[in-house]
């Protein structure tokens, strides 16, 4: 069914990436994204004005260089920062900054939960090149000033509102845990009830007042705040499973329901979405997840927390989650959130950063290059034909973390001359390369 955006329906003008792709234009956001992904503008433009690609771009972030999420381009990378109550070390946020915009992530969210985040997010904004996410609910305490009761439905649309102005490319909302869902849930019960920060803050803001969640009572009113400033609607999965036996409950599966209905909405108000997905899950349930997202949701861009496939592995959390991550996007994930080896465990420091998202672009490639994705094994046959040729610094220009591969390696010097400590003068790439140089190899007598 063909969609009429929010300017078809009698704006003077078209205003988000969404308004322009179905009134058949093709903007530089779309041209940059083409660029990168090798693909035609026009397949871009197709994507955009059908809802499969979203290309967060606030219309006040200028340093911003776009990306495409979605089918048909490469799995894209989000890492988690941002100030804690806990530890407010605004300098460490700043290096972990550094680290994610170093190795190329292409999504940058700032969940600071503590007092007054406005000057962290706005700094962040004007010197990110990488489109920037937030949860609005985190930031409404702080912002607002009140107890969680206190607030109003009014008063956390005001703070949507400041982030749009401020430039945030896409914000969480979490719009589909509404009274039938959460009907479902106490019905059907849970191991680890609700894990989403945000979703646990909305349930009990629902209890205590008694009212219906207001992202989703006055979705209305947030599509028309983010339509404005062309902000992405990444519709957050509040009902995610926080635990491989909570998996593709009957929570989970409700709110998805009432997400895919959501997603339709927003396409109707000229706004991009995204859809958030599960936490934790079994490796045989991922692939289905994917599909059913992609049903039900009419084929929206699909954004993934890991999945952690098993619950065991505090410290290596990492691993759990690019296992998943890499099942995922080939399985038709469109967006992997990164999960460092902290989770469950600390607030991350800058080093957890590069491990984690190490990882999860290690998952990300993975499924590309399964996915058959044009170009997505140049940059492997190049690190093979540099192996080939013993051409060390070539090998860690190509490496996702050059400064690590590099270390390694001069941290054991070889006694052999362009070998490495593991083969020395045994070296299999150096010996069948002197030996196609017609060279005879005597390891005995060299």
């Amino acid at each position: 069914m063909t969609q009429i955006s929010a300017a078809s329906r009698g704006n003077p003008a078209p205003i988000t990436q969404i308004d322009h792709a179905r009134a058949g234009t093709i903007t530089p956001a779309m041209r940059a994204v083409a660029e990168k992904e090798g693909r035609d503008p026009e397949f871009i433009r197709e994507g955009v004005a059908a809802g499969r690609i979203a290309i967060p771009a606030n219309i006040h972030h200028g340093r911003l260089s776009p990306e495409g999420v979605g089918g048909g381009l490469r799995t894209k990378v989000n890492v988690n920062l941002g100030i804690s109550g806990d530890v407010a070390d605004e300098a460490e946020e700043w290096r972990k900054v550094d680290v994610a915009l170093e190795l190329g992530a292409e999504a940058i969210m700032d969940l600071s939960n503590s007092g007054k985040t406005a000057a962290f997010r706005r700094a962040l904004i004007e010197r990110s090149p990488a489109m920037i996410g937030t949860v609005p609910m985190y930031d409404a305490i702080g912002y607002l000033e009140k107890p969680l009761v206190g607030i109003k439905a009014a008063d956390f649309l005001d703070v949507v509102r400041a982030h749009a102005e401020d430039g945030v490319d896409f914000v969480t909302i979490h719009a589909g845990m509404n009274r039938r869902v959460i009907e479902s849930f106490r019905e059907t019960g849970r191991l680890t009830n609700i894990v989403s920060r945000g979703g646990s803050l909305i349930f009990a803001w629902m209890e205590a007042t008694g009212n219906e969640n207001p992202f989703y009572e006055f979705y209305d009113e947030v599509l028309a705040i983010l339509h404005e400033h062309d902000v992405t609607i990444s519709l957050g999965d509040a009902m995610r499973p926080g635990s491989t036996y909570d998996a593709t409950d009957a929570g989970q599966i409700a709110e998805l329901i009432e997400i895919g209905k959501l997603v339709r909405r927003a396409w109707d108000a000229g706004v991009q979405v995204m859809v958030e997905g599960p936490g934790h899950m079994a490796l045989d349930e991922i692939a289905a997840n994917m599909k059913l997202e992609k049903r039900l949701c009419h084929d929206a861009p699909f954004y993934v927390l890991g999945p952690l496939v098993t619950d065991i592995a505090p410290g290596y959390d990492h691993i759990t989650a690019a296992i998943g991550g890499a099942v995922a996007a080939a399985s038709g994930a469109d967006f992997l959130c990164y999960v460092t080896p902290a989770e469950h465990l600390r607030l991350p420091d800058a080093a957890d950063v590069r491990e984690g998202l190490v990882a999860t672009k290690i998952a990300a490639h993975a499924a590309d290059i399964a996915k058959g994705l044009p170009g997505a094994r140049d940059r492997d046959n190049r690190m093979s034909d540099a192996r080939r040729r013993v051409a060390w610094d070539e090998m860690f220009d190509l490496a996702l973390d050059p400064a690590k591969a590099r270390s390694f390696y001069e941290s054991a010097p070889p006694s052999t001359e362009g070998t490495c400590t593991m083969c020395g003068e045994m070296c299999a790439m150096r010996t069948v390369n002197q030996i196609m140089d017609g060279l005879t190899v005597d390891l005995g007598q060299e």
